[in-house]
């Protein structure tokens, strides 16, 4: 039941995405006068509708995403001369731009807003070094809850109690949490390990045998670290913000650049652990998380992990909408600012505008880039459900 939560958080949070980017661009186009006819949820058979000016809202069957209509898109489309001078090509190039962009801009303004949110009403995680608090058994998967059955952790067995600080394991010192998970896995499983520990000023060294999960990378302990929450003040909230905004740009660009090289792996036994693990589709991502809400942690893990995952896909496709392809928004932006490089050149050298840019011309380039788009997407999607990536 939490998984499918995790999942309908997801899909409505999608969905709230690419009306809001629709929005952007229908907002734009009404601030520049231009004329918006349609703006519809979903896709396929209308269900609902109303008129409201020159403009019909409504909700169609599929809710698929959502489309707002703007009078003369391209220069294919018919136009009636008495709409002509309210039509999206008709307007300045600048203006055109920033409709093309409010999109992704739109994307973004959600990530940093979620940002936000994250710092001020959440809290930064901060591990508390390697402090512990103990998990009662050896789980059958990172999601079940424990029942009888289940064999008590290692951790439980050796009377590992909540607080205590793992100072050193079989002679690695370890300070910090990543430090602690590592020696922790790399250690044999069914053997005794030295484990070395501070309770309350007191330091002793117990002997431990570690079990073997099958869906846990490593040996397993069953220890999970004590995390105190931080909350930022709404200013300073505003650089954290910007600081993980930043980071993620970045994450982006490279998680793009690494598509190929991700492909090959997309069906590989140990998909998490390969380069495959880098992309993933819509069913991907709210699979994950339908994992982290049926995962037992705390709410604010959770909470934070959503928001996270959310914030990332808008920030990738926000990115993404803005390569300079067919028919993204981005190829149609390429479009404007070729037409108004090339007026400026002719203007040069005294020469007439040589106009609109014919979009027939582009046609194949474009049908091509979508063809590849869906197929891409579609491998993505059977990668996401025949190897899905297990959080462990």
């Amino acid at each position: 039941m939490n998984f499918l939560i995790g999942v309908l958080i997801f899909v409505v949070a999608l969905l709230v995405s690419v009306m809001l980017h629709e929005a952007g661009h229908f907002a734009t186009a009404k601030m520049f006068k231009m004329k918006a006819t349609q703006f519809f949820v979903g896709f396929g058979t209308t269900l609902w509708s109303r008129m409201r000016g020159e403009t019909e809202y409504g909700v169609k069957a599929l809710p698929l995403g959502g489309f707002v209509k703007i009078v003369g898109m391209s220069s294919m489309d018919e136009v009636d001369p008495a709409d002509e001078p309210r039509s999206f090509r008709a307007q300045p190039g600048w203006q055109r731009a920033i409709v093309l962009v409010a999109g992704s801009f739109m994307h973004f303004v959600i990530a940093f807003v979620l940002l936000w949110f994250v710092a001020v009403g959440i809290g930064m995680a901060n591990p508390a070094s390697t402090t512990i608090d103990v998990l009662s058994c050896v789980p059958t998967s990172a999601q079940a809850s424990c029942t009888a059955s289940d064999a008590r952790s290692p951790a439980r067995l050796a009377g590992l109690q909540a607080g205590d600080k793992i100072i050193a394991i079989a002679g690695h010192q370890v300070r910090t949490w990543t430090e602690l998970g590592n020696v922790i896995k790399s250690q044999p499983a069914g053997r005794p390990v030295a484990f070395t520990i501070s309770r309350n000023g007191r330091t002793f060294t117990k002997d431990i045998t570690l079990a073997h999960a099958s869906w846990h990378k490593g040996s397993y302990l069953g220890v999970e670290p004590v995390v105190v929450y931080n909350r930022d003040n709404p200013v300073a909230a505003v650089g954290y913000a910007g600081q993980q905004f930043g980071g993620i740009v970045t994450q982006s660009f490279s998680a793009i650049g690494k598509i190929p090289q991700a492909l090959p792996y997309l069906f590989a036994k140990n998909r998490a652990a390969t380069p495959g693990a880098n992309v993933s589709s819509v069913v991907g991502a709210a699979d994950v998380t339908g994992q982290v809400i049926a995962a037992h942690i705390g709410w604010q893990q959770k909470a934070t992990a959503v928001l996270m995952i959310i914030i990332e896909v808008n920030i990738f496709v926000g990115i993404f909408n803005l390569l300079p392809l067919l028919p993204l928004d981005g190829g149609h932006l390429a479009i404007v600012v070729f037409e108004r490089a090339r007026a400026w050149l002719a203007r040069m050298f005294g020469r007439p505008d040589p106009g609109r840019v014919d979009i027939r011309k582009l046609i194949p380039v474009s049908v091509g880039v979508f063809a590849l788009l869906v197929a891409f997407s579609l491998l993505l999607i059977a990668a996401d459900i025949i190897n899905p990536i297990t959080l462990t």
